[in-house]
């Protein structure tokens, strides 16, 4: 071999020792240990990188299968060879189950004891290796569970991020129990879900939003009148109604307000071969508490919104009254403002923006006197001056609700002109909020159309004449041309008939 072996040899005789001393260092390859004392030999393991082992089997003080005992329990990787000069068949049994790779009888040939060093370190070799590889899949193994583990927690923090984000971007409830349900859908393997109002009262469960991954079918009417769906929704327990003989798989989400169910989340697996988890229940009774509080802040958010919304237009709603002339201005500038939105393809956000934007857009008229306000002459410059200032104020107003960012930009700049001749800011062209330009066109209409304390209501040609007169210099000539279409249509002012207007 053509590594340097340390070969260790045990035996009470010194001869034999010696014997081995000489004869393995004369053949060049090993670095020889020797000792007569078992004890010695174990300190002499610790110590040493010891690469085979000569031990004889009669020792006093410590025998040779108890030291081979305890080399084992060291190293197991280390073969031993036993010497004997009594052999016997219960030695040879006893010596081999404990690690022994050899097992050779006294007067041995030294020539043989080369080949004896080479075969069982060839063996140990391999030993070692298939050892190696054992701890290697072993660690692999080990490594494999974590793994999934951690693969499992990973899916687990993605699902949880996947609801706060969906729930996060919710606006309105009614935005919500659409994403309740997609997002039942999205995290069970659902066939169906389905959300229902509840209370002991309702003796009929209907849906007001619905999941359905196979968009054919719908087995809703029939489980929402289990039994036990009514009897978990009652208890307010989230629950998993698991179905016999082949029976849909119900799972049933009670949604909470102060300990209260007002609602339930109810999911369906058709296939009677599938089952909701443990995990499916966690994970929508999860989403079911942020729901909960969510619709909680919305239905709150929702009515302080609503109730401000009515508070200003009751403030509009007594500036016009003082006006006989102009009642209901604002709310008929608003209906022409969502049509020509509509006809542009805007948005229901924008609709919704323009919604209030309309209805607010004379508040500021509040902070004007009467004796300029229902003044039935023509304005002074003085006069015109301080009417020119309710865009401000009705922005100002506004602007003290964060809510409404956009709508106090479009208030301020419905009288900004396309030329750049409005106020109060004189934006010109694009520069003026597109919402805002929508809004000009309709409330001029309104305002050409409608009695005034200074003059009668003009014809819907005549003003729709005078509105294209002005294109591209007050208005946006794109928004008058809808205007202009939505007429034709019937759609504004519907009882009369426009002629075609020249190019």
């Amino acid at each position: 071999m053509d590594e340097n072996l340390k070969i260790l040899i045990v035996d009470d005789e010194e001869v034999i020792l010696q014997v081995f001393k000489d004869y393995l260092e004369s053949v060049g390859a090993y670095t020889v240990f020797t000792t007569a004392d078992g004890f010695e030999a174990l300190e002499m393991i610790k110590k040493e990188k010891i690469d085979c082992c000569f031990i004889d089997l009669s020792m006093p003080v410590m025998d040779g299968l108890e030291l081979i005992k305890r080399i084992h329990h060291h190293d197991n990787t280390i073969p031993m060879i036993v010497m004997t000069g009594y052999p016997s068949m219960d030695n040879a049994v006893k010596t081999l189950k404990n690690g022994v790779v050899d097992y050779v009888t006294k007067p041995m040939k030294m020539d043989q004891v080369p080949l004896i060093i080479e075969r069982v370190m060839r063996e140990r070799s391999l030993f070692v290796e298939n050892t190696l590889l054992k701890e290697e899949a072993k660690k692999n193994k080990v490594l494999l569970k974590i793994n999934t583990e951690l693969q499992e927690k990973l899916k687990e923090v993605e699902t949880i991020n996947l609801i706060l984000q969906q729930l996060d971007q919710t606006t309105t409830s009614k935005d919500l129990f659409t994403v309740l349900v997609n997002l039942a859908g999205e995290i069970t393997d659902c066939d169906e879900a389905h959300f229902c109002i509840y209370s002991q009262e309702i003796k009929d469960l209907d849906p007001i939003a619905s999941f359905f991954r196979d968009e054919d079918s719908s087995a809703a009417r029939t489980f929402l009148r289990h039994t036990m769906v009514r009897e978990v929704a009652g208890e307010g327990i989230p629950s998993i109604i698991h179905g016999v003989d082949g029976k849909p798989n119900i799972m049933v989400i009670p949604l909470k307000i102060r300990s209260n169910v007002f609602g339930i989340l109810v999911s369906l697996i058709r296939d009677g071969g599938r089952r909701f988890s443990e995990k499916d229940l966690y994970f929508l009774h999860f989403l079911a508490e942020k729901a909960s509080f969510l619709i909680e802040n919305l239905a709150l958010y929702e009515n302080i919104y609503e109730n401000l919304f009515s508070t200003l237009y009751a403030f509009v709603e007594t500036i016009e009254a003082r006006d006989p002339y102009t009642r209901q201005h604002s709310a008929r500038v608003t209906d022409y403002s969502i049509s020509i939105a509509k006809a542009f393809g805007c948005s229901q956000e924008e609709i919704e923006i323009l919604n209030v934007a309309g209805n607010l857009h004379d508040i500021g008229k509040i902070g004007i006197p009467d004796s300029i306000l229902l003044k039935p002459d023509r304005l002074t410059r003085s006069e015109y001056e301080v009417i020119k200032r309710h865009p401000v104020i009705g922005s100002t107003i506004i602007g003290h609700f964060d809510m409404w960012a956009q709508e106090q930009q479009i208030i301020r700049h419905h009288h900004e002109r396309w030329d750049g001749n409005g106020y109060p800011d004189g934006l010109r062209g694009e520069e003026i909020p597109f919402l805002a330009r929508i809004l000009a066109v309709a409330d001029v209409y309104d305002a050409l159309t409608s009695d005034r304390s200074y003059r009668k209501r003009m014809e819907n040609e005549i003003a729709l004449k005078i509105i294209k007169e002005s294109s591209g210099t007050q208005f946006d000539e794109k928004i008058v041309n809808t205007l202009l279409m939505l007429y034709k249509q019937g759609e504004i002012h519907s009882s009369s008939t426009l002629q075609v207007l020249a190019a």
